[in-house]
């Protein structure tokens, strides 16, 4: 498909009018993909082909002051970001310590249970072993 004879005509009226705050196709948004819409091109006019109109675009929009919406969005998007990072690192430092206490855990009960066990090894241990009951079996239903 190949570019309209006044592609760049348009791109120029439209970038003058989101600039101007009187979109007439579009959102009106600070983007490349509200200033195709406002042209009536396709987006990849603005990023194939006309890379300078592209550019010339953000750089009007830098030069009054205003800051992009996809550099806005990606900037909420990165500060949501470092929220979960920090987020999860704190997650995993409680995971890191409540570990160790379970290893602790679990250490001191096999010295006890080491412990038990010399005891009940030995010629008149103060441990005695209780005595085990049946269990009981299932009853099966005949169906």
């Amino acid at each position: 498909m190949s570019p309209a004879a006044d592609e760049r005509h348009r791109i120029r009226a439209a970038m003058d009018r989101i600039l101007a705050d009187t979109p007439e196709h579009s959102n009106g948004a600070l983007t490349i993909v509200a200033l195709a819409q406002e042209a009536q091109v396709p987006r990849n006019a603005l990023t194939q082909r006309h890379l300078d109109l592209k550019n010339e675009f953000y750089e009007k929009v830098r030069a009054r002051g205003a800051t992009p919406d996809s550099e806005k969005r990606l900037r909420r998007q990165v500060t949501k970001l470092k929220e979960l990072r920090a987020a999860d690192a704190e997650e995993l430092a409680a995971l890191r310590a409540d570990v160790e206490a379970l290893v602790g855990a679990l250490h001191q009960a096999q010295m006890e249970n080491r412990q038990l066990r010399q005891r009940f090894a030995a010629p008149d241990p103060a441990v005695r072993s209780l005595p085990t009951q049946p269990r009981p079996r299932a009853v099966r239903r005949r169906s």
